[in-house]
């Protein structure tokens, strides 16, 4: 049976819960009032996102222990995955328990399917006749043309199946075919040839990174403590975050804390809460300097933020 719909945002922490089992830390980069939309639909074995976000942003995506991964990007939307560029058609394989950060540069839509983990090696074992795992080391696939075609012909008749006016037995009947020609797609870019693979040990220190700030987050920090934490010189530090997110660890580390302040702001009763009490709350310590960030980050004064009434979501509606 297939179920799904689609839902507007404008609230970057809500967007970020409607991808399920996968934990989303979105950090918005850029001025702008953020809208996102997710199609998701659930089918017998395959779950399918479909997303489209208006701001650049950092995500840092990971994903639950039982289940394959397949990202790509939709259109020419400048979009990375570990600091390797995606152009259209290309996808990323992710293992069981991956971890990655993505980012985007401007408007993007961007594809998430996955599969259980069991699932894909049963239908790569009926295929190939041999055993078959999940990646081991994560890349970029360049599926031959015809390939990536066909698989974004399918996306799209997925994502049309998550529409309200489908009948559920033309769903069911739909549902049924498109996955198994989803699962033929899915297992040939897994044994595609062509691939950029990205640096497992720089990805690991970012996971590093992540475990660190989401410990420290609420204390003062500097490279020098984080390198110290993660064990690795502050060059290499500052190396893999220009590499993978295109900012300094302490701007990384600014930005996260903004739009954490943000989202307090948006969430807080202006009758009880204050900006200056937000700002301490999030390390910020110089009011006025905190103000002038905060501004030339999102477009607006955080005072703006706090009167505003936050409208989440709209479900239901249509996607472009």
């Amino acid at each position: 049976m297939a179920e799904g719909a689609t839902v507007a945002f404008s609230d970057p922490d809500s967007y970020a819960v409607g991808f399920g089992d996968v934990s989303v830390k979105l950090t918005i980069t850029a001025a702008g009032v953020f809208k996102a939309q997710l199609t998701r639909l659930k089918l017998n074995d395959l779950e399918i996102y479909r997303c489209h976000e208006n701001l650049p942003r950092i995500a840092y995506l990971s994903f639950p222990p039982d289940r394959i991964f397949l990202s790509f990007a939709i259109g020419a939307g400048s979009l990375l995955s570990d600091g390797l560029a995606l152009r259209d058609g290309d996808a990323v394989l992710h293992g069981v328990g991956d971890h990655t950060h993505q980012r985007s540069s401007g408007a993007c839509q961007w594809g998430l399917i996955s599969i259980p983990s069991a699932q894909f090696a049963r239908f790569g074992k009926v295929l190939t006749g041999q055993d078959t795992v999940g990646p081991q080391a994560i890349g970029i696939v360049h599926p031959a043309r015809a390939e990536t075609l066909r698989f974004q012909r399918l996306f799209r008749q997925a994502c049309r199946l998550a529409g309200p006016k489908r009948k559920p037995i033309e769903r069911h009947e739909a549902a049924r075919a498109l996955e198994q020609h989803l699962l033929h797609a899915i297992m040939n870019f897994a044994s595609a040839i062509e691939t950029d693979q990205r640096s497992e040990p720089h990805a690991a220190i970012m996971v590093r990174l992540e475990e660190t700030l989401s410990r420290r987050m609420d204390r003062k920090l500097t490279v020098t403590a984080l390198s110290a934490e993660i064990g690795v010189p502050e060059r290499t530090l500052r190396m893999c975050c220009t590499e993978f997110l295109a900012v300094s660890p302490m701007r990384y580390i600014m930005l996260q804390r903004l739009n954490a302040a943000r989202a307090a702001l948006r969430r807080a009763d202006p009758s009880t809460t204050s900006v200056a009490e937000v700002a301490r709350n999030h390390q910020f310590l110089e009011l006025g300097r905190f103000a002038v960030t905060y501004r030339t980050t999102f477009g607006e004064s955080p005072s703006t933020t706090l009167q505003q009434n936050p409208h989440t979501c709209v479900k239901d509606a249509e996607i472009a």
